[in-house]
């Protein structure tokens, strides 16, 4: 498991290297969700506050992203179920955007490593488009990690959590901004 990890990190850290040299493109592919439940990553109140989170009923929606080190994202955002057809789909659609070798590094999830998607990889790499698959266990090396934590705990507000709609559409302007107006800092990021 040790000598993957090791073989794993060193392989990406030459895709890395190609990718600032700009022999290649390098996303880093993930998937997250959100729902009704607002993410507060920390905080504190007096011993007798009660603390109270307004949210309308029950729902949750998922997002499926892919981001680079040029904080260039492609996501779409869903209440569909993030399933191998969902993101074979998204490949596909991604493989026929990309302008020269593309590499996407994803987790090990199975919806990654389904027998469907297995299937696709030579019609992608034929445009160009390999996949990468991360060491199990190393989300740490995954700059999409990174992106949603900051979406989750920086950029949608208490307040966005309000209803589903408005958590929708902040998701979904919150991504359109990224690398616009919002950024990410990857500088000390692990991968």
């Amino acid at each position: 498991m040790a000598e993957n990890y090791e073989l794993q990190t060193e392989k990406l850290a030459e895709l890395e290297k190609m990718s600032q040299q700009g022999a290649i493109d390098l996303f880093y592919g993930d998937e997250t969700h959100l729902c009704s439940e607002s993410y507060v990553p920390y905080g504190w109140q007096f011993t007798d506050e009660k603390i109270c989170c307004l949210t309308d009923k029950s729902y949750k929606f998922n997002c499926l992203g892919f981001i680079n080190r040029q904080i260039r994202v492609c996501w779409q955002v869903t209440e569909q179920n993030i399933d191998t057809q969902f993101v074979m789909e998204f490949l596909e659609k991604f493989s026929f955007d990309i302008k020269r070798t593309t590499f996407v590094v994803l987790d090990n999830a199975r919806i990654h490593k389904a027998k469907a998607m297995r299937k696709r990889i030579p019609y992608w790499q034929n445009r160009e488009l390999f996949l990468f698959f991360l060491p199990h266990y190393s989300p740490h090396l995954n700059l999409a990690e990174t992106l949603w934590r900051i979406l989750k705990g920086k950029w949608i507000k208490p307040q966005d959590y309000i209803s589903k709609d408005n958590l929708f559409y902040a998701t979904d302007r919150a991504l359109a901004n990224v690398g616009k107006i919002l950024f990410v800092n990857f500088k000390d990021h692990a991968a």
